[in-house]
């Protein structure tokens, strides 16, 4: 075992066993490599990623690649899932000096952390020379390597600059970023670009909320286009719910196995949304399917909900997944077996490999005659069955504060809108893990595992998710405890993550220095740590009352004008926020005796414009901001709708309100 058998990351114990000497990221790593002078080999990856097991299995596991590592280098494996920060300023450098990102991610640095080489997956043959190429340079060319090194810091510096005024938010802003996306949806197959193709649910986040604003039919066919072939693709798991990281293909079919949480969580909003919009049952039943897969297969013993699934089994990727026409007989029989083949098309040559097909859905099934939707569930669940008796792919079981706060917005949003009490109970038990657990003397901890949380510190997007989902759970409780969570985290935000003219660094003042200070405010993956602040700012400002939050939110915002209107597919999330920001967003505060029961809640709910607060509780209820003075007129519910804190006359009927709320 080397250091890391200590380590509370899954991806760094896959490591423990290496011959490679690896060191996790610490100062001890670089004061060893300044006692030894020698650079730096620092390996950037997470545990469910396919190349990187690849690359482990290659090289890492290998005796003669090892002993080249271990005499010339100090190496450091780094779980970017756990320190981002850290991933964020290597991987700025790795696209500045290659054109492209991606992981592993292979970087050859200076003892102080100046990165001088970069790369991402490298085979064996090309990684050993690659490792006495660089020992030569180190050795024969240093004070070029150390110019290098310093130069690279500079540029990466310089690459996302934090603060400064850019684009103020607009009506005319956001109409010209959801233009550019129409220009750039594929019309086809749906989503945008070619392959590999990866779901863009904060692009379509921010699409369902303009065509609430502006009725824009071209925004919501987009949506509505784009989550239909997604989820009739081989990227949905037909069988037990939830989407793979991307598709490996123009056409949703093959994906890249691997199963994450934020995916999952962001595209539960957007088909809880799309139901809301449209009634589309289609649209109800994944997002049914994907709740019930996140709190199923994703679900750890600690609480809390676990990172992803892997996208290998085994070793093999796709082997728990895959089927073949003789299998679907084995399973079912002659003549279902010849139906499933025919709905998931799963033919004699396959569409993925070994002649293997991954399961897609052809037709449109749950539109069709009753018969045939008892028939497909049945199907569904013998297929499920035996496929669990299969090899499983692994779990990365760490608990990361950002996603499960994305995942408590999530379920909060679904069961506020559908009704389900499970996502609303799921909702509240995850907001008290991450209040319990993640919330240590007053300050985030980014991961947590076993019902033990970790060292690494929170990141902007901690702060941003993770209060933004108190915000939802204050919602659909009336707890005055999760708006006042909220409020301390976004204190520390706007303390600790400011920029001098708007805008906020990913890491805190008095967080580790590291060669630059990241400050992302692009989209990726996940929302950017300004875009989560962005919307937890927003809501908290609406709920509280108090507008030097919503003001930071606007200045915020406005340092990511250009990036909004220019290039939307990497700003879906600031765009979505803006689109708040521009409704009100309004506020709505229901004083009634039965929240859970009461038509004027679920009418706020289903009605609601973009962005908007729903409080339904008791008036005057401690630590409620929106229930105060706000009582039943003759003893019925009512509701008061406000938007920047103007509000119209209080309503008690389902109608008017629905009324109000379309004007």
């Amino acid at each position: 075992m080397n250091r890391l058998g200590d380590a509370t990351s899954p991806y760094l114990l896959q490591h423990a066993a290496n011959p490679v000497d690896w060191w996790p990221w610490c100062d001890d790593a670089f004061a060893e490599a300044k006692r030894r002078d020698v650079p730096v080999l620092i390996s950037v990856g997470y545990a469910a990623c396919h190349w990187c097991h690849v690359m482990a299995h290659e090289s890492f596991e290998d005796d003669e690649v090892a002993a080249l590592v271990n005499d010339g280098f100090v190496a450091i494996k780094v779980d970017r899932e756990e320190r981002p920060d850290v991933d964020a300023v290597y991987m700025t450098a790795t696209q500045a000096m290659t054109g492209q990102g991606g992981w592993p991610m292979t970087v050859f640095a200076t003892p102080d952390g100046e990165p001088f080489f970069c790369g991402t997956y490298f085979p064996k043959p090309n990684f050993l020379r690659l490792l006495a190429s660089v020992c030569t340079a180190w050795d024969e060319q240093r004070d070029g390597v150390l110019q290098q090194g310093a130069a690279v810091v500079q540029a990466i510096g310089r690459a996302h600059p934090a603060g400064g005024t850019d684009a103020p938010i607009s009506a005319d802003l956001l109409d010209t970023a959801a233009k550019r996306l129409t220009t750039e949806h594929d019309r086809q197959y749906g989503g945008f670009g070619g392959a590999p193709k990866f779901p863009p649910h904060l692009a379509l986040l921010f699409l369902l909320r303009h065509h609430q604003r502006t009725g824009s039919a071209e925004a919501l066919e987009i949506v509505r286009h784009t989550c239909e072939q997604m989820a009739r693709g081989g990227i949905y798991d037909q069988l037990a719910g939830g989407f793979a990281r991307y598709a490996v293909d123009q056409t949703w079919t093959v994906p890249h196995f691997e199963k994450m949480l934020y995916d999952n969580a962001l595209l539960l909003r957007v088909y809880t949304q799309l139901w809301r919009l449209t009634g589309d049952e289609f649209a109800r039943r994944i997002a049914d399917e994907t709740a019930a897969f996140l709190l199923r297969d994703l679900g750890t013993e600690s609480g809390g909900l676990a990172s992803a699934l892997d996208a290998d089994t085994d070793g093999v990727e796709g082997l728990t997944y895959a089927w073949t026409p003789a299998q679907l007989t084995e399973v079912l029989g002659e003549r279902d077996g010849a139906w499933a083949a025919d709905l998931f098309r799963v033919t004699g040559t396959g569409t993925f490999e070994h002649g293997t097909s991954v399961l897609v859905l052809g037709r449109d099934i749950d539109a069709a005659d009753p018969e045939l939707v008892r028939r497909w569930r049945d199907v569904r669940a013998r297929l499920l069955t035996a496929r669990a008796a299969r090899p499983q792919p692994a779990r990365d079981d760490k608990v990361v504060a950002a996603w499960n706060g994305l995942a408590v917005t999530a379920l909060a949003e679904h069961g506020a809108v559908t009704g389900a009490s499970s996502s609303r109970e799921a909702a509240v038990a995850l907001a008290g893990v991450l209040a319990d657990r993640h919330l240590v003397d007053g300050r985030l901890r980014r991961v947590s595992r076993d019902g033990v949380a970790g060292a690494p510190a929170g990141v902007l997007d901690d702060y941003g998710c993770v209060a933004e989902a108190f915000c939802a759970v204050h919602q659909i409780t009336a707890d005055g405890r999760w708006l006042q969570l909220a409020g301390r985290l976004l204190d520390v935000v706007l303390a600790r993550f400011g920029a001098p003219g708007g805008g906020f660094h990913d890491t805190a003042d008095d967080a580790e220095q590291l060669v630059t200070r990241p400050a992302d405010p692009t989209d990726n993956a996940t929302p950017s740590g300004l875009a989560a602040a962005c919307a937890a700012l927003i809501a908290y400002a609406a709920l509280s009352g108090q507008t030097r939050y919503r003001e930071a939110a606007d200045a915020a915002l406005a340092t990511v004008g250009r990036v909004i209107g220019g290039h939307p597919r990497f700003a879906g999330y600031s765009a979505a926020a803006a689109e708040a920001a521009l409704a009100g967003p309004y506020e709505i505060a229901i004083a009634t005796t039965a929240p859970a029961t009461d038509p004027l809640v679920a009418a706020a709910h289903r009605h609601a414009p973009p962005g908007t607060v729903v409080v339904a509780g008791a008036p005057d209820r401690p630590g409620v901001p929106l229930l105060a003075g706000r009582p039943l007129i003759g003893g019925a519910g009512t509701a008061y709708v406000c938007r920047g804190f103007v509000c119209d006359l209080p309503v008690t009927s389902e109608a008017e309100l629905v009324a109000r709320l379309a004007g």
